[in-house]
């Protein structure tokens, strides 16, 4: 999902530092790893570089959340890919006594005076080597694919072979890796067509690679068949939480990607230290993950999520990584303050948005109760350019609020206070207009004229349809922030937008909307409603919104007889 879980339906339903005198912590890149370590030595060091993109000084300290890494700040030199100065951050490796396997730890890079500080960089090692021994593929004979990811020196991509000779199998580079000479591969094994259910064997020689053991042939086994197929999303969890802090959920989506009928039959949950501190829960197609700090010190932990199934692959395992952090003020991320439509930057006078970090409330999840609303929920407020802003939502890692539309257009700061103590401050920019249409996967939060969601009863040609918005700025009459859109006269948003659907292959269109305004009783929340024309194609078409000084994200709209 692209906008943060849960929220959409909810929406339906100190003093900051001046920013002219502020510095702004900047890195260059918030991952190293995966490295490839050969058992019984130490990881080759690495640098990443720092600089500041405000005005003063930046004034590093830094600390790592496992004794294996550690950091240090350098002094000031050029800068190795931008211009200007830079400091370098050192990272050193004493992985000498871990034993075989993948390794993270988180290296916090601080400045108490600075925006968009702290930042975390993770850091991965594969000790033993990234390659793995083995692949298992399932697919369903109709053509789909399944895949492996994994990361290794090596820059020599081989040719598989398969026993039966037929070219199901091959591998590629995936992406760009981020740490020096380590390149990330994906192998993907695809039904070929007159492949029939049953097992087929394959094989890729790794060589080239600096370290010895990843040198080696992986073995692959294809099982293509009728049944299910489990599949889950996110594949690995990575959770941070204070010590002593409340208990923090996360979510599994178990899909079928094969045949047949899934019926997932529960989950369970392992560790292999710390206690009992994590736990599963299945829910149909979602599984619950929940971890506790509880008489845990700081560090890191690990613990496997087993899906239970009637999939031919019928277990699956989600990996599990909890680092216990330090009690301390609440910590928003860099760049994490985002809109509610489809999670991105684009923040508007008026708009809905969520600030991500740790930290950020000691409470149970809390949602508000009415309208108008509140300024403090959870013990939570949020301060744009220290202006309380109306809370709809406050959690641990993530609190949701209005920017009011008195905000400053241009650059403003974001700060979380919890109970009274202050946060960390981040940068943010705020636009008078920023539509960004609710989301899910790459369909939009659209409404037929029955109000049933479009992803469960497509549009048809001529009927008019509801786009949910957040983002489309001030209205008239104006509504204050925080408050109920009114039900007469009802708030609308001038210039119109205009509604953009199609593309080069089918066309571009442009329309005027029946109405764009905010939803009458919520807080925030707008619709636009548009007449499709009869002679829309059929599909799944592109619709984004337009203005003279603004672009809209671009979801998908189902459209069929």
């Amino acid at each position: 999902m692209r906008f943060a879980a849960g929220l959409w339906p909810v929406l339906l339903a100190l003093t900051v530092p001046c920013l002219s005198a502020a510095p702004k912590l900047r890195l260059t890149t918030t991952t190293v790893g995966p490295a490839s370590v050969a058992e019984g030595s130490n990881g080759p060091a690495q640098t990443i570089e720092a600089y500041n993109a405000g005005d003063g000084n930046l004034n590093l300290t830094v600390s790592s959340t496992a004794s294996w890494v550690s950091a240090s700040v350098g002094a000031s030199r050029p800068c190795s890919l931008i211009a200007g100065n830079c400091l370098p951050v050192n990272f050193s490796f004493q992985t000498s006594a871990l034993g075989k396997g993948t390794f993270t730890a988180a290296v916090n890079i601080n400045d108490s005076s600075a925006l968009d500080a702290p930042q975390i960089v993770t850091v991965t090692v594969q000790v033993g080597g990234g390659v793995p021994d083995s692949a298992s593929f399932y697919v369903a004979p109709n053509g789909s694919a399944d895949e492996v990811r994994f990361a290794t020196n090596s820059q020599l991509a081989p040719a598989p072979t398969t026993q039966d000779g037929n070219p199901w199998l091959s591998m590629s580079v995936d992406g760009g890796g981020s740490f020096r000479f380590v390149v990330p591969y994906k192998i993907t094994a695809r039904h070929q067509e007159g492949m029939e259910e049953g097992s087929y064997t394959g094989s890729l020689a790794i060589r080239g690679s600096g370290l010895a053991a990843e040198n080696k042939t992986v073995q692959v086994q294809l099982t293509v068949t009728s049944q299910p197929i489990a599949r889950v999303s996110p594949a690995t969890l990575d959770m941070r939480l204070a010590a002593g802090g409340p208990e923090l959920s996360g979510r599994v989506t178990v899909y079928n990607g094969g045949m047949g009928t899934l019926s997932v039959n529960g989950a369970t949950a392992a560790t292999t230290s710390g206690g009992n501190w994590l736990s599963a829960t299945a829910n149909g197609g979602t599984v619950v993950v929940t971890v506790n700090s509880s008489g845990l010190s700081n560090g890191s932990y690990s613990g496997t999520v087993t899906v239970n199934s009637n999939a031919a692959n019928s277990n699956v395992n989600v990996p599990v990584q909890l680092t216990v952090v330090p009690q301390g003020a609440p910590v928003s991320l860099a760049n994490g303050v985002l809109n509610a439509g489809n999670q991105d930057n684009g923040l508007a006078q008026g708009g809905i948005a969520t600030v991500n970090g740790e930290q950020l409330s000691n409470q149970a999840p809390e949602r508000y109760a009415a309208l108008p609303l509140s300024q403090t929920l959870g013990g939570v407020r949020v301060l744009v350019n220290d202006q309380a802003a109306p809370v709809l939502s406050s959690a641990y890692n993530q609190v949701s609020f209005q920017v009011p539309y008195e905000a400053n257009a241009g650059e403003g700061v974001v700060r979380v206070e919890r109970d009274g103590q202050p946060g960390n401050a981040v940068s943010v920019n705020i636009a008078p207009r920023a539509p960004r249409i609710l989301q899910q996967g790459d369909y939009g939060i659209i409404a037929n004229k029955e109000g049933t969601l479009t992803t469960q009863r497509a549009a048809k040609p001529g009927e008019a349809v509801t786009l949910f918005v957040v983002g489309l700025g001030p209205t008239t009459p104006t509504v204050t922030t925080g408050d109920a859109a009114p039900t007469g006269p009802l708030a609308v948003v001038k210039p119109t937008p205009r509604v953009v659907f199609g593309n080069a292959f089918s066309g571009v269109v442009s329309l005027d909307p029946l109405f764009a305004g905010l939803v009458p009783g919520s807080g925030g929340l707008y619709q636009v409603t548009v007449l499709l024309p009869t002679d829309v194609p059929l599909g799944d078409l592109p619709i984004a919104l337009e203005g003279d000084d603004f672009r809209s994200n671009t979801v998908l709209l189902p459209i069929r007889e």
